[in-house]
């Protein structure tokens, strides 16, 4: 797990600083963005007692990993060593693999943890591990899906995400049909993981 979690370290701040060098020192409401995000994940769970609603689990763990994104940039901002910032986030996610509650006790996880990141503008980790329980994301499924949605940010700057070259559509097909045949054909595992997805992304890419 230290090692995975380092990966995303990493990889975090390297897409933040192709985003902007001095990112660190700009002052981006990385709480904002959450809290946002927890709102979107709300809606997808289902919360409105006037209609019929039944949890999308994969769209609520897509916003969990969003979440997740913006977690280790506040979190990077306020490191004060990365062995430290590791230690924390180990001891944080200790509590994965507890059981699930009801729906509504859920949704008033997905509340607190909200509230707790507008009153403080901090991320905590074990809020977050909570969310990750009770949706039934494990860790390996958030470092896989991390590390492809990271990967695939990364890919959209390289080819003209922000002048509009980019071409979203792959052989009619949408970027990230094309992510998720590439992450299975890979081991997540593999130190060269972001890397050789990287790789699969351009091959693909090239032949559209």
């Amino acid at each position: 797990m230290r090692q995975q979690l380092s990966t995303m370290l990493d990889l975090q701040d390297s897409m933040n600083t192709k985003v902007n060098e001095q990112w660190r020192t700009q002052g981006f409401a990385w709480y904002r963005a959450i809290w946002v995000e927890c709102a979107e994940l709300l809606d997808h769970f289902g919360w409105k007692w006037w209609k019929k609603q039944a949890p999308d689990l994969a769209q609520v763990q897509l916003e969990l990993i969003d979440i997740w994104h913006f977690g280790l940039s506040q979190l990077l901002v306020d490191e004060k060593s990365r062995e430290a910032l590791l230690e924390d986030l180990v001891q944080g996610l200790a509590g994965l693999g507890s059981a699930q509650g009801s729906e509504e006790q859920f949704r008033l996880a997905v509340e607190a943890f909200a509230g707790a990141t507008l009153n403080t503008r901090k991320f905590s980790v074990e809020g977050f591990a909570a969310l990750m329980n009770a949706s039934g994301l494990d860790f390996e499924s958030l470092y896989t899906g991390y590390v492809g949605k990271n990967v695939l940010n990364f890919f959209r700057q390289d080819h003209g995400y922000k002048d509009g070259s980019y071409k979203k559509l792959w052989s009619g097909r949408e970027d990230n049909e094309h992510l998720v045949e590439a992450v299975a054909g890979l081991d997540a595992n593999a130190p060269d993981f972001a890397d050789a997805l990287y790789k699969a992304l351009a091959a693909r890419y090239q032949q559209a």
